[in-house]
């Protein structure tokens, strides 16, 4: 085993000891594919009036329909103001439906209507298509260390939100 409990591939022992230099190439390049992992979304967003705000909360009510403001909250890391604001327009637009609890009167459960819906599908099969062409363009060995990467770079409660979306298959 590697350092750090990851088993290295031969000759990648250099990896280990990145010189500065070296992460902040990966720091721009990280910068850069974010540009451009949200280019497209963004284009279709501003169509709406919407910003990236709107589209996580679009992804994650439909990654976990009937998700509570306080989990979405969880997940987001916003305040409940901004949050209010991003739903408030949502819901006034048609694209979220807010539930009372049946076991919590208090709670509000969020779901996509069929406007919401395909607006996610949208916006979805936008950044599928970037990340189905960078993914096919590298091999499923770069995909597996891609995503191992971005797993380790998050905090351990982000860890557990993902585990839980991951585990959920949906």
């Amino acid at each position: 085993m590697a350092e750090g409990g990851h088993q290295g591939t031969p000759g990648s022992e250099g990896l280990l000891f990145l010189t500065d230099e070296q992460l902040r190439k990966g720091i721009e390049a990280m910068f850069f594919a974010y540009r451009g992992f949200t280019a497209d979304p963004d284009r279709i967003l501003e169509q709406h009036g919407y910003g990236r705000a709107h589209h996580r909360a679009i992804h994650f009510i439909h990654r976990s329909p009937g998700t509570t403001v306080n989990n979405l909250l969880s997940i987001l890391g916003v305040t409940k103001q901004s949050l209010n604001r991003v739903l408030r327009t949502l819901i006034d637009d048609g694209l979220v439906e807010s539930r009372v609890g049946k076991r919590d009167k208090r709670e509000r459960h969020l779901f996509l209507t069929e406007t919401g819906d395909a607006l996610e599908r949208e916006l979805s099969d936008a950044q599928r298509e970037r990340m189905r062409a960078a993914f096919r363009s590298v091999g499923p060995d770069a995909v597996v260390g891609f995503r191992q990467v971005l797993e380790a770079m998050m905090d351990p409660e982000m860890r557990r939100h993902f585990q839980t979306l991951k585990d959920s298959g949906q």
